[in-house]
């Protein structure tokens, strides 16, 4: 026992889902979806490329959650008390567990032990299908690492990229867009000022609770910027239900609010409030805006803001000239404030870079970085390949993680190639291995 009182050889239960209806024993292979921050049935939901390839790769799916979201939380109820209940929410406390659970299945599925297993993820689930790679290459024989942003720490790359993507989707989706959303700051600063201005602005918005002073004035215009963010990442081709409910290319839908630039300030509040509600309220069931929420209950924000505090540090900044924001720079104190009056912790911004080498990993192998050229998180993925057997895998009409989606009458064209060369590879590990266990 520690000196908290633990029990440092306790254990906790961990949830993870198998389908096994196309597995082979003779000649199959395994394919383990790196959990990430959420509820592991939703994920397994969304990740129809694995179900869809199942069959060809004669394959077992095992879809493990991640310690700390969805059922798998190690204190129950306690679990997000304080930092010493949290302490054990990191990456490599992750990567072990799946270690664990791989080594688990191998002793007790007969028929699992002398297979090869790959690891697949999308976006912190994909960093962390690389890191598994990286970090346990006995384990697992490949990766396919989708919308994975492994370079968006430190200064690996410009702090401006991933806002400058958003903007690039919102200007080549209606003519006028990105400009009117730049305007449209200035016009909610100009209604602040005043208390019927905020009143206003609560009105025209549809607010659920009215903006009182300048702490939810400043919220408003996060949850807005945050907004535009959630539908770069999910501008998929067809109507889906991913982060919310969503018409086909949403973006598209939401600029046509956006034509005008010249437009009167109350009228671009409204036109604001009726591109909003694209995003909010799609089915038509919603009474007014909820501010302080953006996305689906099924990801884990308070995990999440705790990991956001400790290991994930990403740099994230805007100029509004390259970018349709308000300018913002990168302000480490700022966020280390904040986290410490949180939950007590301070970031490492550096640690990520030292535990998984950051630019520096071409001595790996048998990875597969891809990527939507749509998806704002491709700024800080790895577009390029490294060697010829850590490759990139570029979508242009695609956003985040569109090639691990179901397959679809809709998908571009692009998204159908990205996967047949996935397959291709997975193919290529799985008789690599099978060819050394001769």
């Amino acid at each position: 026992v520690d000196h908290f009182g633990f029990d440092i050889n306790k254990t906790f239960k961990q949830r993870y889902l198998i389908a096994d209806k196309y597995w082979k024993k003779d000649g199959g292979s395994i394919l383990f979806y790196t959990g990430n921050e959420g509820d592991i049935i939703w994920f397994c939901n969304n990740t129809g490329f694995m179900w869809d390839v199942a069959e060809e790769l004669k394959a077992m799916l095992v879809f493990a959650e991640h310690r700390y979201y969805g059922e798998s939380l190690p204190f129950g109820a306690n679990s997000f008390k304080d930092s010493r209940h949290l302490n054990f929410l990191t990456s490599e406390q992750a990567l072990a567990d799946f270690a664990k659970l791989i080594k688990h299945l191998k002793q007790t599925i007969p028929g699992a032990e002398n297979q090869p297993v790959i690891a697949v993820g999308g976006s912190y689930g994909g960093m962390l299908a690389a890191w598994f790679r990286m970090k346990y290459p006995h384990l697992v024989v490949g990766a396919l690492a989708a919308s994975a942003p492994i370079w968006q720490f430190e200064d690996l790359v410009p702090c401006g990229i991933f806002m400058e993507i958003v903007t690039r989707d919102f200007k080549k989706s209606g003519p006028n867009c990105s400009e009117s959303i730049r305007r449209s700051w200035n016009v909610i600063n100009r209604l602040a000022t005043t208390s019927s201005g905020l009143q206003w602005l609560s009105e025209a918005l549809h607010l659920c609770s009215p903006l009182t002073d300048f702490q939810d004035f400043r919220m408003l215009k996060d949850w807005i910027s945050e907004t535009w963010v959630n539908l770069a990442m999910v501008d998929y081709p067809y109507e889906c239900n991913f982060l919310q409910p969503l018409p086909a290319w949403p973006i598209k839908v939401v600029c046509q609010y956006f034509k005008d630039p010249k437009v009167s300030d109350q009228l671009l509040v409204q036109n604001l409030f009726q591109a909003l509600n694209v995003y909010y309220n799609y089915s038509g069931q919603v009474k007014c805006l909820n501010i302080s929420e953006t996305a689906t209950s099924s990801l884990g924000s308070l995990g999440w803001s705790y990991q956001a505090c400790t290991e994930i540090i990403m740099p994230f900044c805007t100029n509004g000239v390259d970018d349709m924001f308000e300018p913002r720079s990168w302000d480490l104190e700022e966020l280390s404030d904040d986290c410490f009056k949180e939950w007590g912790v301070r970031p490492r911004p550096f640690w990520i870079t030292t535990l998984y080498g950051g630019k520096n990993i071409s001595s790996h192998r048998n990875i597969i970085f891809s990527n939507g050229e749509l998806d704002p998180w491709s700024g800080g993925g790895v577009t390029k390949n490294i060697t010829d057997t850590l490759v990139a895998i570029n979508i242009p009409d695609g956003a985040h993680h569109l090639d691990l989606r179901a397959s679809n009458a809709l998908d571009p064209k692009t998204v159908l190639l990205a996967r047949s060369l996935e397959v291709r590879y997975m193919k290529q590990w799985i008789s690599d291995f099978y060819t050394r266990q001769g």
